[in-house]
């Protein structure tokens, strides 16, 4: 087996047990035989301080995942989600623990050639399934998604805050002053009504996949949160900018927003600047969520740095 440890060379996973190894890899194993697949070359490891990932040689790749505990609602999760042909649907899953079987879903954003339109096209489609998730909240919550709706961010914020040991007392001190208007940001934007849903929490050109030209697939799911759906424009639309440059942002966010019809365009401007601004929580949130073993290299600094942004 190859085994890719990347910047995390000293991060213990469950990987590391011979005994969680041995009960995964004979699940692996008992599920491969149920759907049919024969492998045919070595297993490329990826083991992370938040996951551990497998790639299978098969007539077509295939993809074990096991999640951190923090995030194994992701199993469960993409369960939920198969009756939608934007995401991939696995051949197994035990939610309990947090395992995934999944099939290749082709190459990612990335490794094809693409640009502003194609963006366009994907935020606005992404947009559309969000929406139609919105009937479904209390059930995604049921699974284990994590809550950071508008009404919840306030709480969230505290244990952030609280369970960092990379803020200065001086962060602390400034991050307190701010409680007030971050109170004051949910409350609007709760006010405006554009109810909450699933926010992928970390969309960018390698979470998404293109089987065939102009169809695209949302993937992993590890981030995600029941929020408000706009929180999902902070990565996508830094991303963008990024790549093509500021010019191309309005565009990008119009493209997003074109599909939330039945509110003004002034609260749904709003509605985006306020959501953005605490999607930092729900970005330093999804840095705490590591193995146990392994959390102190998981870049805790990473989630410390988030909250200071939201005040900034």
């Amino acid at each position: 087996m190859q085994i890719d440890r990347g910047a995390y060379p000293d991060a213990v996973t469950p990987w590391d047990d011979p005994d969680w190894r041995t009960e995964a890899l004979d699940w692996l194993s008992l599920e491969l035989g149920r759907a049919g697949i024969e492998e045919s070359g070595p297993r490329r490891i990826r083991l992370r301080p938040w996951s551990i990932v497998l790639r299978l040689e098969a007539e077509r790749p295939v993809w074990f995942k096991a999640a951190s505990p923090g995030s194994a609602f992701e199993a469960g999760l993409s369960e939920a989600l198969t009756e939608y042909d934007c995401v991939l649907t696995p051949y197994a899953v035990d939610a309990t623990r947090g395992w995934l079987l999944l099939p290749d879903g082709g190459p990612r954003l990335r490794d094809v050639p693409s640009g502003p339109d194609d963006w366009a096209d994907i935020l606005g489609r992404y947009a559309e399934f969000q929406r139609s998730l919105v009937p479904s909240t209390a059930t995604l919550l049921g699974l284990g998604v994590p809550d950071a709706r508008p009404s919840a961010m306030p709480a969230y914020f505290d244990r952030l805050v609280g369970g960092s040991q990379c803020l200065s007392p001086d962060d602390r001190s400034r991050l307190r002053t701010f409680q007030s208007t971050l109170a004051d940001w949910c409350a609007e934007l709760d006010a405006i009504g554009i109810p909450a849903t699933l926010d992928h929490a970390d969309l960018h050109d390698g979470q998404i996949l293109v089987p065939e030209p102009g169809r695209y697939t949302f993937f992993d799911w590890g981030d995600a949160n029941v929020s408000h759906p706009f929180c999902s424009l902070l990565v996508a639309v830094d991303h963008i900018a990024e790549q093509y440059g500021a010019d191309v942002v309005p565009r990008m966010q119009d493209a997003y927003l074109e599909p939330w019809t039945g509110y003004s365009r002034r609260d749904l401007l709003r509605a985006a600047e306020l959501a953005r601004r605490l999607s930092h929580l729900t970005r330093a949130s999804s840095w705490t969520r590591l193995f146990p073993t392994a959390a102190r290299l998981g870049d805790p600094e990473r989630a410390a740095a988030l909250i200071r942004l939201i005040s900034a």
